[in-house]
């Protein structure tokens, strides 16, 4: 508790090696000093920046192939198709290409996982009433069987989809 409470503090603490001076009443200059001394402004590992460092996501493998619409291929796979409508600027979507990653590789014989961004094919979005993102449908045989709003752990998702193609769901 004792760093994170002085990472707090560090944006509110004008520093310089001669003095400290504290906006916050929680921690003394007596505790906080040798910590910011010991570091300096960019020691260690880690630098103090107010600028957000961009996330790398992890490549997704794909295979890419080209229908004439998304409907053909829905009706001309083997399998059932599991669709993820997301967004790039989605939070809870960058979560789930891990997830989907997971669940594609564990399920590649059962299922297809196709990705489809909202942005870029609104109308495909409109057609099946996205609302939420992310939203995953199931489908079989070209109609939709299943439908979930929302970020889940690749357990859940894989427990999920099991329960769709043994018919339980």
């Amino acid at each position: 508790m004792a760093i994170s409470s002085a990472a707090a503090t560090v944006s509110s603490i004008r520093f310089d090696r001669r003095t400290v001076t504290s906006s916050s009443s929680k921690l003394s200059t007596s505790t906080t000093l040798p910590f910011l001394l010991s570091r300096g402004p960019s020691s260690g590992n880690r630098r103090v920046s107010s600028v957000p460092q961009r996330r790398i996501l992890p490549r997704v493998q794909a295979k890419q192939q080209t229908f004439s619409s998304f409907n053909e291929m829905l009706a001309k796979s083997d399998k059932p198709v599991l669709v993820d409508f997301y967004a790039t600027w989605c939070g809870p979507c960058q979560y789930m290409v891990s997830v989907l990653n997971q669940v594609g590789a564990a399920l590649k014989d059962k299922i297809q996982v196709v990705k489809i961004d909202t942005e870029k094919y609104p109308t495909i979005a409109n057609q099946y009433d996205i609302q939420a993102l992310p939203t995953l449908i199931i489908f079989r045989e070209g109609k939709p069987c299943d439908r979930l709003e929302g970020a889940l752990p690749a357990d859940q998702l894989m427990q999920r989809i099991e329960n769709v193609l043994n018919g339980a769901l």
